[in-house]
């Protein structure tokens, strides 16, 4: 592939984890993806939204606008480091996660998430850098599994 060539963009397909999350996107691109999430099957034993189910929306949304970036060179990312900052929680309702681009490099991106409850309240800031790679061949996919990285 010439540096000049380029692919569509992927478009979000929701995981297993989305699923069952219940996860919706609202919005798609490399720059900025945002998607929500219900409190309600998200908590967790005290009745609190989950904090790790704050950190997988935002790692969700933030690799999705990665892999968007990505897939426009034909090209794959796959998740360095993700860090959370819980602010605070929830009891009910809709949170919403909005990944905002901060760098789209050639080999890397960095995107911040902010999750807000359906009042505007910040619950969590999720920062998560991608690094961008070649496709796997499929002789490499058998031998790494299905996580691809």
């Amino acid at each position: 592939m010439t540096p000049t060539e380029t692919h569509e963009p992927w478009r979000i397909v929701l995981g297993e984890l989305d699923e069952k999350m219940g996860v919706t996107v609202l919005e798609e691109s490399a720059e900025r993806v945002v998607a929500s999430m219900p409190v309600e099957g998200n908590r967790q034993s005290l009745g609190l939204l989950h904090g790790g189910a704050m950190v997988a929306l935002g790692e969700a949304v933030g690799s999705w606008a990665a892999v968007i970036h990505a897939s426009t060179t034909g090209r794959v990312a796959v998740g360095v480091d993700v860090n959370a900052t819980h602010h605070r929680s929830s009891r009910a309702g809709t949170v919403t996660a909005t990944a905002t681009a901060l760098q789209l490099g050639r080999s890397l991106t960095c995107h911040e998430v902010v999750i807000e409850h359906e009042d505007g309240t910040r619950l969590c800031t999720v920062r998560i850098t991608n690094y961008l790679r070649d496709k796997p061949r499929p002789a490499e996919l058998r031998a790494e599994g299905p996580a691809g990285s």
